[in-house]
């Protein structure tokens, strides 16, 4: 069904995929199907790509696809990141020990 709804859509009639879509695809694609980091970079990636979709911050999507491929960060932490970043947010505060090993992103104490 998902596969007829994307092919379906087109420049001139676009779907959207906002950043909460792409937090909870990536939610649903480790949890529910038990996806590890690469399949889901590939399967972001090639939304990214898709004609017929406009992502929001997109640019911040591809990077995090990228990231989350090599083992960086979270893919939520890569999109907060990238966001912040974007949006000249720095530093970026966190509790989240591994998301401090960002660049940008200021250690809080905590877990």
């Amino acid at each position: 069904m998902a596969r007829a709804l994307l092919e379906s859509l087109a420049a001139e009639r676009p779907g959207l995929i906002c950043r909460e879509v792409t937090a909870e695809l990536v939610w649903v694609l480790e949890q529910a199907y038990g996806f590890n980091g690469h399949q889901v970079a590939n399967i972001v990636e090639e939304l990214v790509s898709t004609e017929g979709l406009v992502f929001e911050a997109q640019d911040d999507a591809a990077r995090a696809a990228r990231r989350y491929r090599r083992g960086v960060a979270g893919f939520f932490d890569l999109m907060i990141s990238g966001a912040a970043r974007r949006s000249g947010a720095h530093p970026l505060y966190t509790f989240d020990k591994k998301a401090a090993r960002l660049a940008g992103l200021v250690p809080m104490g905590g877990t």
